[in-house]
């Protein structure tokens, strides 16, 4: 028997070793899914990158329409450090718009940012707290075609995205003349470099707009010429610097050109360059005022680079290196050997999720749920969503793109520690809807919401296990302890039932309300799973368990369910599967078991109960993007690996994913990156399992049909 079980074994590590040591051709899998585009399409936009800076543009190559793309996904030009605010003339403060709750967490008022409804000065000032700061648009770089020009003025458009150079590559034509564009970002610099070759010698333009402060949209409001200023300060033969003024905040335009050219104020916030000659190398860079820019303003003509005729090819040369290295060295998933007709639009998804999230959601700040791309939520980042986000890097292969954007936390901790504070709770708690400075904006929902709490913690243990960097303890043990240590103060002790229980919160299925919400099944399993995950991190930082924290873990109430053995959303909604209100938004008690692994607070049989109910009854018009990608993780824990496939790819709205790679949500968000992020993860979990998990990609039907070959990948805790 024993000898058996032997071979059983070395047959499955075989089987492993065959399915993961197969070298991919990066190169092909990267190329065959490059997308393409050839017509005018508002969906299609393409985008070039690098994590702290991203320009999105049109069929011509360049920033032409952005009006026309406005409702679409927008033309935007958008950085991590690129944020305004309109003047808080009345003086607006955040205590102004405190509410006190008695939540039933101990005996005095928690204090939460709030929304006021009713006219006056408080709901004035939770407006202007939600809208400022807000994201900018930078300015569209796009030829000046000529008034009354249309889109449908552009012909013979045949445009590309080479993934493996982060190039684009645009063909049209325009009253009679071939254009030929390719468009590049530096990968370290909020730089892009373009090569136009036309015989029409067509003005490229530089239109500076003004914010709009608007919950979505692409932050350009074009009509308010006079409040804000720009000015060229310098203008040489082959470069030109702009300054934009935008009440307090400044920034600067930085333009290089190769050939002879004309760089003039056109209008007020229209600048252009004409070329003299049918090719144009031309370079747009945009840095803080604050930044170090004495060498283009005090000596131009002694930066090398200015000097040198070839930057358009220097910064090619730079991306082609960049994106190779990031195809090379992450890891990577192989469909092509698949005889299911579904795997080709799965590889499509996962090469182009890889690609946006390393340019959109990559870089020194948790990112918005529209990237760089357009402005949702005022352009300000949702902590809970980091998980979706971010949680693939490590699991990728990208641990060190992960511990960029975590750095964040430690300059919000100071914030975070006066949230807890005024709430009453030890430790820190991590707000949900903020910008770089930590501030919490005012919501009714979000200020409520706890699951983004044990995320730190979370995304720290996979960087950890996938890098064994001891830096990392040194420099998020501390925090991981404050974190921690909120989590075990929010928790209140049921003595009737010697149980701890979770209250006073809105779960992740945001339509629960806060006054009765008890035990919700996500966070439930949360708790659980990152409270054990922020021991071992005390170990590791040489200190000893504490007994407080292991008594909370051994005594979390269970997750509840219904007499029909189904997860209910919360232990307090017992109409979870009899009220149709109650099956919308997410349906978060699949969550449970997903992201977080099998304990003792699940049951798989109701697990599998409720992942059956759920993936046929759903109101998933209601659901989000992440939701399928969620569906897909509990199915392939349960060993159902063909409600996996199906949940990743099921025929919804929500779970669409456009020819550019985005996940269309609807016609406010028509792009929705915690969808492609949950993605990769999901395929993570099915390729590699999950500790102590022994079956060869685990989310994949073995029916003959799913040859998926991986290479890089890690496993799930």
């Amino acid at each position: 028997m024993t000898t058996m079980k032997s071979i059983c074994l070395f047959t499955l590590l075989l089987m492993a070793n065959l399915a993961t040591a197969q070298q991919i051709n990066r190169h092909a899998l990267v190329s065959r899914n490059s997308p393409i585009v050839e017509h005018m399409d508002t969906l299609s936009s393409l985008s070039v990158g690098n994590g702290e800076f991203a320009m999105t543009v049109d069929a011509t190559g360049l920033q032409s329409f952005p009006e026309y793309y406005a409702r679409g996904v927008c033309l935007g030009t958008q950085s991590q450090w690129g944020w305004h605010s309109m003047p808080n003339t009345e003086g607006y403060r955040p205590e102004e718009v405190l509410r006190p709750y008695d939540l039933g967490h101990h005996s005095k008022a928690e204090l939460y940012s709030c929304q006021f409804r009713d006219a006056g000065r408080q709901h004035d000032a939770s407006e202007y707290l939600r809208k400022n700061p807000h994201r900018l648009h930078l300015g569209c770089v796009g030829f000046d075609f000529g008034k009354g020009t249309l889109p449908s003025d552009i012909h013979h458009i045949h445009q590309r995205l080479d993934l493996w150079e982060g190039t684009i590559t645009s063909h049209f034509t325009f009253g009679g003349s071939d254009y030929d564009v390719q468009t590049v970002c530096h990968p370290r610099r909020d730089l892009i470099a373009v090569k136009v070759c036309s015989p029409a010698h067509t003005p490229i333009a530089l239109r500076l707009p003004y914010p709009t402060a608007v919950h979505t949209d692409d932050g350009c409001n074009w009509n308010a010429i006079d409040a804000h200023q720009s000015e060229i300060i310098l203008n040489r033969p082959s470069m030109a610097v702009v300054r934009h003024q935008l009440d307090s905040t400044s920034y600067f335009i930085i333009l290089r050109w190769t050939g002879k050219a004309q760089f003039q104020e056109k209008e007020r916030h229209h600048f252009t360059i004409t070329p003299a000659s049918d090719t144009l190398l031309l370079s747009v860079e945009w840095k803080p005022e604050n930044s170090d820019n004495s060498e283009y303003l005090e000596h131009p003509e002694s930066s090398v680079e200015s000097a040198l005729p070839d930057l358009f090819y220097a910064v090619r040369k730079a991306s082609a290196e960049h994106w190779q290295q990031f195809w090379n060295e992450g890891g990577a998933v192989d469909f092509s050997h698949c005889k299911d007709s579904r795997a080709k639009e799965l590889e499509r998804r996962v090469v182009l999720s890889q690609y946006l999230l390393a340019i959109q959601s990559a870089g020194s700040q948790p990112p918005q749920e529209t990237g760089l791309t357009f402005n949702s939520w005022f352009g300000k980042f949702h902590l809970e969503m980091i998980l979706w986000h971010e949680a693939w890097l490590p699991l990728w292969g990208h641990a060190d793109l992960l511990t960029k954007a975590l750095q964040w936390y430690p300059t919000a901790q100071p914030m975070a520690l006066e949230i807890a504070r005024r709430q009453g709770f030890d430790g820190i708690r991590w707000m949900k809807m903020t910008d770089p400075s930590g501030a919490e904006a005012p919501s009714n929902v979000g200020s409520f919401l706890i699951w983004q709490q044990p995320h730190l913690i979370y995304l720290c243990e996979l960087a950890y296990r996938a890098t064994g960097d001891s830096l990392l303890i040194k420099r998020f043990a501390p925090l991981i302890d404050q974190t921690a240590t909120f989590m075990y103060s929010f928790a209140n002790y049921d003595s009737q039932n010697d149980r701890f229980i979770l209250r006073g919160l809105i779960p992740a299925q945001e339509s629960l309300k806060v006054d009765v919400t008890r035990n919700p099944p996500f966070e439930l399993s949360q708790w659980l799973t990152t409270m054990e995950m922020a021991q071992q991190w005390r170990i590791r930082n040489g200190k000893e368990r504490r007994a407080d924290w292991d008594r909370l873990m051994d005594k979390l109430s269970p997750l509840a369910f219904s007499a029909d053995s189904l997860y209910l959303a919360a232990e307090s909604a017992p109409e979870t599967f009899t009220d149709v209100k109650a099956t919308s938004d997410h349906p978060a008690m699949l969550g449970a078991l997903g992201f977080f692994p099998e304990s003792r607070l699940i049951q798989p049989d109701i697990m599998e109960n409720t992942l059956n109910w759920v993936f046929n009854h759903w109101h998933w018009p209601t659901a989000w993007g992440w939701d399928f990608p969620m569906m897909a993780m509990t199915a392939t824990r349960l060993h159902q690996p063909e409600i996996a496939i199906q949940s990743l790819l099921k025929p919804e709205q929500k779970n669409t994913y456009l020819n550019n790679g985005h996940n269309y949500q609807d016609s406010r968000l028509r792009i929705y990156l915690p969808g492609n992020g949950g993605l990769l993860s999901a395929i993570a979990l099915m390729c590699a399992g999950w500790d102590g998990c022994n079956e060869v990609n685990p989310g994949f039907p073995k029916d003959g049909n799913w040859d998926v070959r991986w290479e890089g990948l890690k496993p799930l805790p």
